[in-house]
This record gives structure tokens, C-alpha cells and sequence, in this order.
């Protein structure tokens, strides 16, 4: 679909549900209908080092892998995927006339007020949630398909370097010192991996890589009376089938963001309690490490979006300027356990 199309599927929607309730929401590679009971989330057409949705085949394909992976947390949020059909100058969505140009997963709309990022911002994360978050988490990585395939250590040191991409917009951001920082950042990363490559393998035979969630963070969090983690990644097996070391490490780092150390040690804690997948310094490096490729990944997300020389959100700046500060405050931090 291109933006034209969206819009007028908007449009639509107002006119279908005869309400104004209807709003549109768009990330580097999705645009989000968001009507008052359901959301239609459509794939863009898009392609990058890490997903292609860049034929119709493709999107239909990975719509139906988000709702079938998506439904193992939250069932009751994803309703299933339907078409999206250009008639008489519309955009319909279901079983109407017309040709179809895409495909939408359908969701059911949640209370976005309790969604876990607004509410760290607003000091409203209870450590009460962090245990509840904590269980659930537990119970589903216990039941997740272990995966032993061999490890892929030069993937998982491409996934990190992949951050080296976006140097121009890093630079643009962050200015040229920034980039001789990162450079050294993905070298000590990249030289850690290979060192810790018999752990990884070890850890992958005892059954602590788990098909999971795969993007573990607040905003893909609702803070309900159960909670509701969804979003998992639908469009790269390796980046979902992980250790859950990395798992627990991307929402910890996520907590560190908003400056929370004290519920990721919360949440921690319960967790480990419940599922004790980290024992032993080399384990506690292994999740330092995790932190920072997560906060690696984050930053990568927050810049992609960015054209150098046009003008930036300051919101955005500042995401990037504090996943860069992570990276080098993990960094430091898994130098002085290798040195201790």
C-alpha cells in the first residue's frame, strides 16, 4: 500500500464506524489504524538488512506468522488477518469488491493508557507489576520450544555491527566522536562473542535458547490486571529464537532507560526465582552483554528514521543520545567484570 492508500483507508474507517475515534500511527515499518474498538496493522513495503515486506506475497505471509506467534502471550488481542481491497476509488477492508493490494492483522484495541512506557514516565511501575510481569514470563519461556540448532555466532555478530549502517545518521545525531565510540564499542563486542562462543554453545545445549518474544520492551507492554506483552518479532526466526538471558537483558536495559535500576533488580529477582537461568560470572557477563546489544538495537531503531540534514524531533535526539550513553555505560561495565 503507499501512504495515499492509507489515508483513504482511514477515511473509510471514519465513515464505516460513523465516528472520529479513528486515528493513524506510523513507524519506519508499519502504519497503525487505530479505531475505538480494533486496530488494523498493515506492513509497509519496505526492505532492510533485517526484514523485507517488500512484496504482497511477503506481507500477507508475515501478517499471518504475527498473529499465530503473537497469540502464544496474548490471545485474546489478535483477532486474525484479513485483506485490504481497492474498489471505486476506496480502500475497504473484509470481504468486500475489489482487487486486494494488502493485508492487515486485526487487534483488538487495548487501553493504551496502561501501556508500560507511559506509565514509567509517569512513575506509576509498581513493583507489584514487575512480579506479576515476571511470572508470566517465567511460565511462557518455560513452555517455549527449545531450539538447538548450531550456534550462530557470525550472525549474532553481524545483528550487533549491522549498528554500523546507520553512520550517517549517527553522526548527524551525535557528531564525529560518536562514531569512533561506537566503532570501538562493536569491535570490543564482536572480539567478547568470540571468546564466549563455547558458553553460548553450552548454554544453547542445556536449553536456555527458547523460541520467545524477541522484542521485549515497556512499550510492547500493557499493565493490565494480567499483563499483555505482544509485538513479538514475526519477520526474522534468529531474532526471536534467543537465549532468554537476552529476553530478560532488553527489558532490564529498557528499565535502565527510565532510569528504573531498582524494578529491573525487582523484576529480576522474581524472575530468577521462578526460572534460574543465570548462574556463575560468565552467565552475568553474558546478560551484560545482551543489555548492551539491546540498548545497540534500540538506538538502531530511534535512528532509522532519521534523514541527515533534515530536521529531527528532539525527542528523538534525545532517544538516540541515551541509548548511545547505555552502550557506553554497559561497555564499561562488562570491561570491568572481564578485568575483576
Amino acid at each position: 500500500m503507499t501512504q495515499a492508500q492509507v489515508e483513504l483507508l482511514v477515511q473509510s474507517q471514519h465513515a464505516r464506524g460513523g465516528s472520529t475515534d479513528v486515528k493513524l500511527i506510523e513507524t519506519h515499518i508499519s502504519w497503525l489504524v487505530l479505531g475505538p474498538e480494533h486496530v488494523l496493522k498493515i506492513k509497509k513495503p519496505v526492505k532492510f538488512s533485517f526484514l523485507d515486506f517488500s512484496t504482497l506475497t511477503k506481507r500477507k505471509f508475515y501478517c499471518q506468522e504475527e498473529v499465530r506467534l503473537n497469540r502464544r502471550l496474548s490471545p485474546s488481542m489478535y483477532l486474525g488477518v484479513i485483506p485490504i481491497r481497492a474498489f471505486a476509488g476506496k480502500i475497504l477492508t473484509g470481504d468486500n469488491e475489489g482487487q486486494i493490494i494488502d493485508y492487515a492483522v486485526l487487534m483488538r484495541r487495548m487501553d493504551e493508557r496502561q501501556q508500560m512506557d507511559l506509565l514509567l514516565r509517569k512513575d506509576q511501575v509498581s513493583e507489584e507489576h514487575l512480579e506479576l510481569l515476571a511470572d508470566q514470563l517465567a511460565k511462557f519461556h518455560l513452555k517455549a520450544k527449545q531450539i538447538r540448532t548450531p550456534l550462530a555466532l557470525e550472525q549474532m555478530q553481524a545483528d550487533f555491527a549491522d549498528i554500523l549502517n546507520l553512520r550517517p545518521q549517527i553522526k548527524f545525531l551525535l557528531g564525529t566522536e560518536a562514531i569512533e565510540s561506537l566503532e570501538n564499542i562493536v569491535e570490543s563486542a564482536l572480539a567478547f562473542l568470540e571468546e564466549q562462543a563455547f558458553q553460548l554453545y553450552v548454554r544453547k545445549m542445556q536449553g536456555w535458547t527458547i523460541d520467545g518474544h524477541g522484542d521485549l520492551h515497556s512499550k510492547n507492554i500493557f499493565l493490565l490486571a494480567s499483563p499483555v506483552i505482544f509485538d513479538c518479532i514475526e519477520f526474522g526466526d534468529h531474532f526471536r529464537e534467543v537465549d532468554v538471558l537476552d529476553e530478560l537483558a532488553f527489558l532490564c536495559m529498557d528499565l535502565n532507560f527510565h532510569h528504573r535500576q531498582d524494578l529491573e533488580e525487582r523484576f529480576l529477582a522474581a524472575y530468577l526465582r521462578r526460572n534460574p537461568c543465570m548462574s556463575g560470572e560468565i552467565d552475568r557477563q553474558l546478560f551484560l552483554y545482551y543489555k548492551l546489544y539491546r540498548a545497540n538495537v534500540r538506538l538502531k531503531v530511534a535512528a532509522l528514521d532519521v534523514k541527515p540534514g533534515e530536521p529531527v524531533l528532539q525527542s528523538k535526539s534525545d532517544q538516540v543520545q541515551r541509548y548511545f550513553e547505555l552502550m557506553q555505560t554497559y561497555q564499561q561495565q562488562l570491561a570491568n567484570l572481564q578485568t575483576t
